[in-house]
């Protein structure tokens, strides 16, 4: 992607309900701390980061934003079953024998299609209740999404053609469990298969932070990997990379998609923001 001399990348990473809760915990932290990443040259989003990046770059207030999340949830927001071991046994069945990372991604996709679940006009209505309607903003922001079709990865942005608001519910799309999201003549589906960060698209910029509810899974046939995402963005400057800590995981549960995680996920990056400021600081400048 590239960027000037100087500038800065924020990459926010997918995690459900609870990574966008986290997420904004740990930001509206940061700033309480004197560290606002929102001047960043560009903010990527991928899954709950475009949620949470789309309200960075649309210009919410991030008190409010993590005040949001300690109080009632709203009515737009639904519990979803989600069986962790049984979606993820179902993805390794499907990506047997693959031989390409687009291939893998297909493969998901088909699975993706055949799958039942809400219809896309009610996902989109959750998708606007957390982030409006809202135009592409003047300041950079990517998005991620994958064609079920044939597996391509795409990193969205204003220059695109797409609705945002499409693109970020395309962006979060989890095969299997949401509708994917119509486009034109195609349909796209969850950026975070191909990596729950996609790190890689800030390389080129001088200094990148890195937040990632979920690392991800060594050896993926979908993408790279966060260690491999790291080590590019390190070949051209600084990047600095803040995980979930424990506290944060046991918050998330079994069940990131489930909307009674927002409070204590955005509590626990609240908390965790105050421990990592020091060092964010240092690489944010």
């Amino acid at each position: 992607m590239g960027g000037s001399p100087g500038s800065r990348a924020l990459v926010l990473g997918g995690g459900g309900i609870a990574g966008i809760a986290w997420e904004l915990g740990l930001l509206s932290g940061l700033a309480a701390a004197g560290v606002d990443v929102r001047d960043a040259d560009t903010v990527v989003g991928t899954s709950a980061g475009s949620i949470v990046g789309t309200l960075v770059r649309t210009g919410a207030d991030l008190e409010e934003a993590y005040a949001a999340q300690l109080g009632p949830v709203p009515p737009t927001e639904r519990a979803v079953d989600f069986d962790g071991a049984g979606f993820f046994a179902a993805m390794a069945e499907a990506l047997a024998g693959v031989s390409s990372p687009q291939e893998a991604r297909a493969r998901i996709g088909a699975l993706a299609l055949r799958a039942r679940t809400m219809p896309e006009s009610e996902r989109l209505a959750v998708i606007g209740g957390r982030i409006g309607t809202p135009g592409w903003p003047a300041a950079r922001l990517v998005v991620t999404a994958i064609d079920t079709a044939d597996g391509e990865f795409l990193a969205v942005d204003s220059g695109s053609g797409f609705d945002l608001l499409q693109a970020v519910a395309a962006s979060c799309a989890v095969p299997g469990v949401y509708p994917p999201i119509t486009i034109g003549d195609r349909r796209f589906m969850d950026g975070g298969l191909r990596s729950p960060t996609n790190a890689d698209l800030a390389a080129g910029h001088d200094r990148v932070l890195v937040v990632a509810p979920m690392g991800g899974f060594p050896g993926s046939p979908l993408g790279p990997s966060l260690d491999e995402e790291m080590a590019t963005l390190r070949r051209d400057g600084q990047a600095h990379l803040v995980l979930a800590d424990e506290a944060a995981l046991a918050a998330f549960g079994s069940n990131p998609l489930d909307p009674a995680t927002r409070e204590p996920a955005a509590r626990a990056g609240r908390a965790q923001a105050e421990r990592v400021a020091a060092e964010v600081a240092a690489v944010w400048g």
